[in-house]
């Protein structure tokens, strides 16, 4: 796996930790400018709505530079945001730097999807995604807990200034080792090319995979710290561990799903989405159980999380070459499970269910994603024997995806 991917998974790393942090960091925030908690809350939303917006619309508005160029632009604006946000104490510019960061983020991870892929040969796409995208299994395991500590000795601007730093270094690291300049043996970006690339419909439905796994792990992942004190009974001091606990379990899944993503993609979203599924069930009945609620909660990280470089990898086999706009709508679906989720969730909380209950919501989730894959391999199928001598997948020749006669890797 070339050095260059792991600096772009250093580049995830650094900027997830922002994704996450204000779990822990809400209160302060709240206390220290005397804004409701509630209110606060909306610098969470905000985040996510930067991200489904600034995915599409900077992948367009870069679509001619080189790619080393635009991810080093995107984390500048990301730092010079943080920087500011740390530098002025008010809600609504904390608010609004919030929304820049994220489409700056938004920005940089679909570019960097774009670029993983394009360092490796195709039988290794999903693999390659697995270690970008094991940068935010990371920040959740070291970052987020090690902000919330920050925070409670120092404030919480110190976070935003650690961030900023950490991401000045993985930009650091990625100016000295990514290749500069644009790639001369890859064809010309056109808009209007990669606006067709966007009409197969197979592609869609891998985009409604994408935001179903995402929904299904984030409906139960949103309010997990709620639930292992209220209803599961933990104390408030273990809650860091079994969310620790969950990014092993999530950093486990996406190393298995990297290895088996491209020679077999069907069968690591069915047994990943089936993983949670259960689990889920499995949780709404025991969470009142401590031992049963903390196992179940990795089992929840490990199969969430085994689904993404495989739904990564579908995306790009049916782009083939045209794949920046298409990556970059892939980022903005997976952003929008993370914001549907929770909002379901709360809704049945509200409709006096119990926290409980939302384990029966990523639950739902997970079933839907299990049709839309069993719909996407179908479609697939089908490709393949009207056009069996055609790369599988646009871009992907047709021995390295799994046949449609090898029931066992599908």
């Amino acid at each position: 796996m070339p050095f260059a991917i792991y600096v772009l998974g250093l580049g995830i790393f650094a900027q997830g930790i922002s994704e996450f942090m204000l779990s822990g960091l809400l209160p302060s925030i709240s206390r220290d400018l005397q804004v409701s908690l509630a209110d606060t809350g909306l610098l969470v939303s905000a985040f996510a709505v930067g991200m489904l917006v600034g995915a599409p619309l900077l992948a367009l508005a870069t679509l001619r530079l080189p790619r080393r160029a635009a991810l080093l632009g995107f984390q500048t604006v990301f730092i010079a945001g943080h920087v500011a946000a740390a530098l002025v104490p008010g809600f609504a510019f904390l608010l609004a730097m919030r929304v820049v960061t994220a489409m700056a983020y938004a920005g940089f991870w679909a570019m960097a999807s774009v670029t993983a892929v394009a360092l490796v040969d195709p039988a290794r796409r999903g693999r390659a995604m697995s270690v970008v995208v094991s940068g935010l299994s990371v920040s959740m395991i070291l970052g987020v807990p090690a902000g919330t500590m920050l925070a409670q000795h120092v404030g919480w601007q110190a976070v935003f200034w650690a961030v900023a730093g950490l991401t000045a270094a993985s930009a650091l690291t990625m100016l000295i080792t990514l290749p500069g300049g644009r790639d001369t043996s890859a064809p010309r970006l056109r808009l209007a090319t990669e606006l067709r690339s966007l009409t197969v419909p197979r592609l869609w439905v891998s985009y409604a995979t994408t935001a179903l796994t995402v929904a299904a792990n984030f409906a139960i992942f949103s309010y997990l710290g709620a639930l292992l004190e209220e209803v599961t009974g933990l104390s408030e001091s273990w809650v860091p561990l079994v969310l620790a606990l969950y990014g092993l379990g999530a950093l486990a899944g996406l190393t298995v799903g990297g290895r088996s993503a491209d020679r077999a993609p069907f069968a690591v979203l069915l047994t990943g989405m089936s993983t949670v599924a259960v689990v889920a069930v499995a949780l709404a009945l025991t969470a009142g159980t401590a031992w049963a609620a903390v196992g179940l909660v990795v089992l929840l990280g490990v199969g969430g999380f085994l689904t993404n470089p495989a739904v990564n990898a579908r995306v790009f086999a049916t782009l083939g070459e045209t794949r920046t706009l298409g990556g970059a709508i892939n980022i903005a679906v997976f952003n929008l499970g993370i914001a549907v989720a929770p909002w379901v969730s709360g809704l049945v909380i509200d409709a006096g269910h119990g926290l409980a209950a939302t384990a029966w919501v990523g639950a739902a989730f997970a079933v839907a994603a299990i049709v839309t894959t069993l719909l996407d391999r179908r479609l697939h199928h089908r490709h393949r024997a009207v056009a069996p001598g055609r790369p599988a997948g646009a871009g992907v020749p047709a021995r390295q995806e799994p046949s449609g006669t090898r029931t066992a890797r599908s």
